[in-house]
């Protein structure tokens, strides 16, 4: 009697081979799509292909998380919230792209090329095409990390409202202490004054 392995060997052969015949034309495919799209510039579509997936995966997981919660989900957001939680997003997602505190979270996929604007750093992506160069474009600009930073406080404020508020409070009240802070270099270095001068 032909034991268990032995009788469905044959089947379980069958369905990676299968795969790979369907996998093949898709490949080919994509491989196709990245030549025409890049006309031979490194772009990483199948590693941005891959954290939208993660951002997609991610976003469930959240929405999952809050719904296992039991939490009620808000029918309206104040604007007071709104704001708050607007604010945070820019304050964070340029903390995390652009200040000199946080480049040793990007050094792995950048290099230092200088500065850029006031306690900003401007960097260049270490490795091109491949996850390493999606990865690196995710983390040095402010407008791509804005989408996750954003959803990751919206989901925080479904439900955790008040320590999400808190958290972003916290990255408002820098971002307001960062607007000073130009004025009053603005004041220091006679800025205001020389306008006042030429009208």
């Amino acid at each position: 009697m032909p034991s268990w392995n032995t009788l469905h060997l044959p089947h379980a052969l069958a369905v990676p081979e299968e795969v790979g015949r369907i996998g093949t034309p898709v490949r080919r495919w994509a491989r196709t799509q990245q030549r025409q799209y890049a006309r031979g510039e490194d772009r990483p579509l199948g590693g941005l292909l891959g954290a939208m997936g993660v951002y997609g995966a991610l976003t469930g997981a959240g929405v999952l998380a809050v719904r296992a919660a039991d939490k009620e989900l808000p029918t309206r957001i104040p604007l007071g919230d709104a704001v708050l939680l607007t604010t945070a997003t820019f304050r964070l997602a340029r903390t995390i792209a652009k200040d000199p505190v946080t480049s040793p979270l990007r050094a792995p996929f950048t290099t230092f090329a200088g500065r850029s604007g006031e306690a900003e750093v401007a960097e260049e992506i270490r490795e091109h095409g491949g996850v390493k160069h999606a990865v690196g474009e995710l983390v040095t600009c402010p407008f791509c990390l804005a989408q996750w930073i954003g959803t990751a406080l919206v989901l925080g404020y479904a439900s955790a409202p008040r320590a999400t508020r808190l958290v972003a409070l916290t990255m408002t009240t820098v971002a307001g202490a960062d607007l000073l802070q130009f004025f009053y270099d603005a004041v220091q270095n006679g800025a205001l004054q020389r306008g006042q001068d030429e009208s």
